[in-house]
């Protein structure tokens, strides 16, 4: 009997390089399934749609919501992010482990309809790193870097939720990756993952 897959979210405050250490990990473990979201803010530059996000109107993406087809959502900003339920389930129904790279509201909203998943929450250093990060974006409003690092630090305090903290240091974003790598590795060796095959070996 094919192992079913695990769940991994992967989430932490805007400027914690969510997107860079998963676009890494995806390089070191290209079999792990990554869950796109979608999302109804403009592609920033670079952004393709489908790699990062699935970039939708408003009226779609409520639409979408509508339907249950949305497994967890938040607005932020004025702005729709969600996780498909479709992509999720796609993804387990092959057996492979599932990345979902998500806001820390949404990462709550999964662990309620999935128990079993594991969360890791990704970090800078501290909160002047967090600061220099999103103002080097280039691409916000004083009025949004303040909204947003205020908001870091409300997540911050959502730390108890999550099975594991990563530290996403300044250069370090291989290492940050190998670290969640591992994680996958170690919860594949869990007791409580393992039972069946323990409980099965003399047949």
């Amino acid at each position: 009997m094919e192992k079913q897959g695990i769940l991994f979210i992967v989430s932490g405050p805007a400027g914690s390089g969510k997107g860079t250490v998963v676009s890494e990990l995806r390089k070191i473990m290209p079999d792990v399934g990554v869950s796109v979201s979608a999302t109804t803010r403009a592609p920033r530059p670079g952004e393709v749609c489908g790699v990062n996000y699935h970039f939708t109107t408003r009226a779609d993406f409520e639409g979408k919501i509508a339907a249950g087809e949305v497994l967890e959502y938040t607005e932020y900003l004025g702005n729709y992010y969600g996780t498909l339920r479709s992509e999720v389930e796609r993804l387990l129904g092959e057996g492979r482990d599932v990345i979902l790279e998500i806001e820390v509201e949404g990462a709550a909203q999964i662990k309620r309809s999935f128990p079993d998943s594991v969360a890791v929450m990704l970090i800078p250093p501290d909160s002047t790193t967090l600061e220099r990060r999103l103002r080097g974006r280039g691409t916000e409003t004083e009025e949004v870097i303040l909204r947003r690092l205020e908001r870091a630090r409300e997540e911050l305090k959502s730390v108890g939720a999550y099975d594991y903290v990563v530290i996403n240091g300044e250069g370090e974003v291989e290492r940050c990756a190998g670290s969640i790598r591992s994680i996958i590795e170690a919860e594949h060796c869990s007791r409580t993952r393992m039972e069946e095959t323990v409980g099965g070996f003399f047949g």
